[in-house]
């Protein structure tokens, strides 16, 4: 009966399995660059299975992170083109395609989880999903990365504007390495993958990325010192290829829509300054870390901000100081 019973269950589950195969109508092949453990990451596998969920199992989403398809500068033009139907591309990113999207990187304009929730649907968003649409993609969600940033070194903490003079340290873009520069350091371009064999080597003498990113990317075991603070915001925008987007039944892509607005809303911060756990991650590892106070905040805000306003104006011209305007709205 055992033997009967055992052959029923494997023929049901081949059957299942079979099902499960037909059912899926639409394959969605998402390239992103986080490493596994990175929340942004995590946050894409949820996302996958709310879409199996929301589509019942008529969309499929492979994923391949760690950039084991593309490289961070590649993920655009692959999506556009149609070799891939998918990407989570950090809005930093885009700054030498679209000026206007690093808006959200002048330092201290809209870090606070007030201007995240309206920043979402707001003007200043369709204005920036318009460009987007203009270079070939079409995004589908503003998921938060991070809102909080941590400036890494192995010599001393860097919390005033003094302590950044001389320091070889890892760069984001033009727009916020001009922040940096402003206090006397000296940014260095490089890919998250590449920071911490250079942060382990002393190519470069800091690091700056989001607190969580901080313990997930492990610059605690290269790095001494950390000072945090919520100094910029940055998303990562769930671009899709147009004419796969637009060939998907109605109800799949509002499943599929379904299960980005999931995606946002589980990534928007739900309270003030950087989260105590975080911070208590680092600690743990053997980082000497503080969160900056409101004077030092105000002191790092009046080094970095006007610097990177300018750039932003410069290299945006119109567009974005009616940007600009449309985000101070928020605040």
């Amino acid at each position: 009966m055992k033997t009967v019973r055992f052959v029923i269950t494997a023929m049901a589950a081949f059957a299942l399995s079979i099902s499960l195969a037909f059912s899926q109508e639409f394959t969605l092949r998402l390239s992103h660059q986080f490493p596994p453990a990175h929340h942004s990451a995590l946050r894409l596998e949820q996302f996958k299975k709310d879409v199996a969920a929301h589509t019942h199992g008529r969309v499929e989403v492979q994923i391949f992170g760690a950039a084991q398809l593309y490289k961070p500068g590649q993920q655009h033009a692959a999506v556009a083109s149609g070799e891939i139907e998918a990407a989570a591309i950090v809005n930093l990113q885009w700054g030498n395609v679209i000026p206007e999207m690093s808006v959200t990187l002048i330092p201290y304009l809209m870090s606070s989880p007030a201007s995240q929730k309206a920043f979402i649907h707001s003007p200043a968003a369709k204005l920036l999903d318009e460009k987007i649409r203009e270079k070939g993609v079409v995004n589908i969600a503003w998921i938060v990365d991070t809102n909080d940033l941590i400036f890494t070194s192995s010599n001393r903490l860097l919390r005033s504007p003094a302590d950044f003079q001389g320091v070889r340290i890892r760069g984001f873009n033009k727009l916020f390495d001009s922040g940096l520069k402003a206090m006397g350091a000296a940014p260095v371009a490089m890919p998250g993958s590449e920071v911490y064999q250079a942060l382990q080597t002393g190519v470069l003498d800091a690091g700056v990325t989001g607190v969580a990113a901080a313990y997930s990317r492990k610059f605690h075991e290269v790095q001494k010192y950390g000072a945090a603070s919520t100094v910029f915001l940055a998303f990562d925008n769930l671009v899709v290829n147009p004419n796969w987007w637009d060939n998907l039944p109605a109800e799949l892509q509002a499943g599929l829509q379904r299960a980005a607005d999931d995606a946002v809303q589980s990534s928007l911060s739900t309270h003030e300054g950087v989260r105590s756990q975080d911070i208590k991650n680092l600690v743990d590892s053997g980082m000497e870390v503080v969160v900056l106070d409101a004077a030092q905040v105000e002191e790092l805000r009046q080094a970095m901000q006007p610097a990177v306003r300018k750039a932003f104006l410069d290299s945006a011209g119109d567009d974005g100081e009616r940007l600009l305007a449309l985000i101070e709205q928020l605040r």
